[in-house]
């Protein structure tokens, strides 16, 4: 069995697709922001826009549960979290999504340490080397799908049955991509992976209850690490994480059961 290493801890109906991207502008959102904490589950929390939405939703006041497999990062970023927001019950885990028994027991620390978490973000992802389809190694191909896919439906996995049984309520954002929904050469296998994305969160939103809904959500262009392994130096020019959370961590906490099966865009 996968052994999860913890850090810190205290405590719809079937809709057709949204039929345009909800509001993203912050001005617009600052009088909407949700109200009351929440608990929400990141993957890939340790780097990128996983850490830049954490950082930003723990401000607001809600309680993060974090999993990576960067131990490293992990407890820098509990630790930044602990001095800015001691009063707040942040839990952070050594957990790979790539690996059903990880997230098995994921799953399990999650129920006895914090219960189930009111909005889950599916954002762990990966890209291949930028490369013709042909040139991909196979063990980098598995490497994207492995993340990107059977990450996500791993989290589904364990964590769709608690939030039902518990309260038939919950959000869930899977981290999509503009190349989820249109293409782009010499990264197939990302978007692929991107595409299935897409397909798995309209049709698990088919399956949910009435009250809890899925979402794909496009972030965007942002300069993270796996932009600048496509674009170079160029990523420098795109929007940092940090400013993308602002919008992001807003437009997520005001979905409800009615965005059940959207495809957004921040």
């Amino acid at each position: 069995m996968e052994k999860i290493r913890v850090l810190g801890w205290g405590v719809g109906r079937h809709l057709p697709p949204h039929p345009a991207p909800l509001h993203c502008d912050p001005y617009f959102w600052s009088s909407m922001d949700a109200i009351g904490s929440r608990t929400v589950l990141i993957t890939g929390v340790s780097r990128g826009l996983g850490r830049a939405l954490a950082l930003e939703l723990a401000n607001r006041g809600h309680n993060i549960i974090g999993c990576s497999r960067a131990q490293d990062a992990l407890n820098s970023l509990h630790s930044q979290l602990s001095s800015s927001n001691p009063n707040h019950n942040h839990l952070f885990l050594n957990a790979d999504v790539r690996l059903n028994s990880s997230v098995e027991e994921l799953a399990r620390t999650v129920m006895e340490k914090t219960g189930v978490p009111d909005i889950i973000v599916n954002n762990a992802g990966t890209i291949n080397k930028n490369n013709k389809i042909w040139e991909v190694p196979p063990e980098e191909f598995d490497s994207v799908l492995d993340t990107n896919v059977k990450g996500t439906a791993n989290v589904l996995r364990h964590f769709v049955p608690l939030m039902i049984a518990a309260k038939k309520q919950g959000i869930i954002v899977n981290i999509s991509s503009g190349w989820g929904r249109s293409g782009a050469a010499l990264v197939a296998p990302y978007c692929a992976s991107k595409w299935a994305i897409e397909g798995l969160s309209r049709s698990v939103a088919k399956e949910l209850p009435e009250g809890m809904a899925i979402v794909a959500l496009n972030p965007g262009v942002i300069n993270t690490d796996m932009l600048a392994s496509c674009f170079g130096t160029s990523a420098a020019l795109y929007q940092a994480p940090e400013a993308w959370a602002l919008k992001a961590a807003t437009m997520i906490l005001n979905l409800t059961s009615a965005d059940n099966g959207a495809s957004l865009t921040v």
